[in-house]
């Protein structure tokens, strides 16, 4: 049976304030949670109807569908329910393709763009201090295991970038160049903005290239693209150009 100070450790995970504190997150799902074994991240604690053959059994605690439900975060509780370590933060790669978010705060879009950047090789992920949480729960969710592969780093973007003068800085705009039309190199940075009001004023200052997702149906009153969408879309097209190029 799940001890009362580990429910109330779980559950006090669900804010970021002690999550940092105690530098520990939540992973839910047998699937997510194998990922990360097979990761540099430390597990902590495992809890579960079973032990798995990565943990040693000092890390496993015992847990039926009942204690399962106390403690998990989701509608339907998973089989298994695991509590791991932050990583000490790593170094951005000197080179290669980065994504910039610049106050991205919707936990799915948040987990969809680091699942992207996973699936087109994008190794890190740098995030103004206002993106959301990388280890908020419905962010580990939705990235399904693909935030054990991808650095991510949050930091203030204009110190980080007086630090950067050697590649372009593309910025997503609606004002900006047909990104199909332009020639895009593969050694950058391109940053997406917040889902309401887009790359902030002070951000697109930084910017030296802006390109946009062409409209192509009539209907001009269309909202915008989801990030996480135009992030799909981009990507797609830097890697297209860059294996062209090759």
């Amino acid at each position: 049976m799940v001890s009362k100070s580990q429910i109330k450790l779980i559950k006090s995970l669900s804010q970021k304030k002690h999550r940092l504190r105690e530098k520990l997150f939540i992973v839910e799902g047998i699937k997510g949670i194998k990922e990360f074994l097979r990761s540099d991240f430390e597990l902590y604690a495992l809890f579960g109807s079973g032990i798995l053959d990565e943990v040693h059994e000092r890390d496993f605690y015992e847990a039926n569908s009942a204690d399962l439900a106390r403690i998990s975060s989701l509608t339907t509780a998973p089989d298994y329910l695991a509590v791991f370590r932050m990583r000490e933060d790593l170094p951005v790669a000197e080179n290669g393709l980065k994504v910039v978010l610049d106050g991205v705060r919707d936990p799915g879009n948040l987990g969809t763009i680091i699942r992207l950047c996973d699936w087109f090789g994008i190794t890190d992920l740098i995030c103004s201090r206002d993106t959301v949480d990388c280890f908020n729960s419905k962010v580990v969710q939705a990235s399904m295991g693909s935030l054990s592969r991808v650095n991510i780093v949050y930091t203030d973007l204009h110190e980080f970038f007086s630090k950067k003068h050697s590649f372009p800085i593309y910025g997503t705009l609606l004002e900006g160049s047909d990104i199909y039309q332009s020639a895009l190199d593969a050694e950058s940075f391109v940053i997406f903005g917040n889902e309401a009001n887009g790359i902030s004023s002070e951000i697109q200052k930084l910017v030296n290239q802006k390109i946009s997702i062409p409209q192509y149906g009539k209907e001009q009153n269309t909202e915008s693209l989801n990030v996480a969408t135009a992030t799909a879309i981009t990507l797609a097209e830097f890697r297209r150009q860059e294996s062209i190029g090759k």
